[in-house]
């Protein structure tokens, strides 16, 4: 009967040393490399683009991390507020200068830890608790009606919008391109991965879905491939109060910000919410 060589026995025992390798070491990468998979901080590169009546803002975290970010103070006062939480790789100032917002509306928004100017590092157990400190920051101030503050997500930030609406008094919550949980997008990107044993990041705004009362806008791309529909639409069903679901036809993860089908409808909704 023939038999292996010992050279042909050398060379598979090469191979399976090289797949043994790969099987144990793309998932210790992804374990110990995910939060620059996850977050992509961008600094301050200028704030020259601000409104000229916008303002620093400051707030300290529970654990005293100094978050910094700015203010855009409403035409009425005291006027209602939007608490904004941007993208994974977004420097918060550029969308708190677009001039699309309704001018009657203060708008606020803090970079996360590690972003801009904010001190520490990004996870997201602290940017959970960090955006419940931004909104208590924010509804005590005299100039802000309590009573009218919005908790606006976009991508990364809607599970932070959720969180804030989960657990304080918001008026609304405008949540763009959201997703029910950050496991489910990962197992969508990465199907050969055992994402759900090596994410230490837990993002899971479905929970907090299903505890918010307050009124939802969800606005999504229609072609987007980074957040699929479905994951935005599971979030948007766990919702347990009032809203709305809007699709933008022709836009992606990126563009979809960029038209009047995604401004009109935020001002209409923004127009209608009721004080809490």
């Amino acid at each position: 009967m023939p038999t292996d060589s010992p050279r042909r026995r050398h060379t598979l025992m090469e191979w399976l040393i090289v797949v043994a390798a790969l099987v144990a070491g793309i998932p210790a990468f992804a374990w110990f490399a995910q939060e620059r998979l996850i977050f992509f901080p961008q600094p301050v590169a200028s704030t020259a683009h601000l409104p000229p009546h916008a303002k620093p803002l400051a707030v300290t975290a529970a654990d005293g991390t100094t978050l910094r970010g700015w203010i855009v103070p409403g035409a009425p006062t005291p006027a209602p507020a939007v608490v904004y939480f941007g993208g994974n790789a977004e420097e918060v100032s550029w969308t708190l200068a677009d001039g699309r917002w309704p001018r009657e509306w203060t708008r606020v928004a803090l970079n996360y830890r590690g972003y801009g100017d904010s001190e520490g590092t990004p996870a997201a157990r602290e940017l959970l608790a960090d955006g419940l400190a931004l909104f208590d920051a924010v509804a005590a101030r005299d100039d802000v009606d309590a009573r009218r503050v919005v908790a606006f997500g976009r991508s990364l930030g809607s599970a932070m919008a959720a969180h804030v609406a989960a657990q304080r008094p918001v008026a609304g919550a405008v949540l763009v391109s959201p997703y029910d949980s950050l496991a489910a997008i990962g197992r969508h990107h990465y199907p050969w991965l055992p994402v759900g044993l090596l994410l230490r990041h837990r993002f899971d705004p479905a929970a907090d879905a299903a505890g918010s009362t307050a009124p939802l806008l969800a606005l999504v791309a229609a072609g987007d491939a980074i957040i699929p529909v479905e994951r935005s639409r599971a979030l948007y069903d766990a919702w347990a109060g009032p809203k709305q679901w809007l699709a933008v036809t022709g836009a992606d993860h990126n563009t979809l910000g960029a038209t009047r089908d995604f401004w009109d409808p935020i001002a209409r909704f923004l127009a209608a919410v009721p004080p809490r």
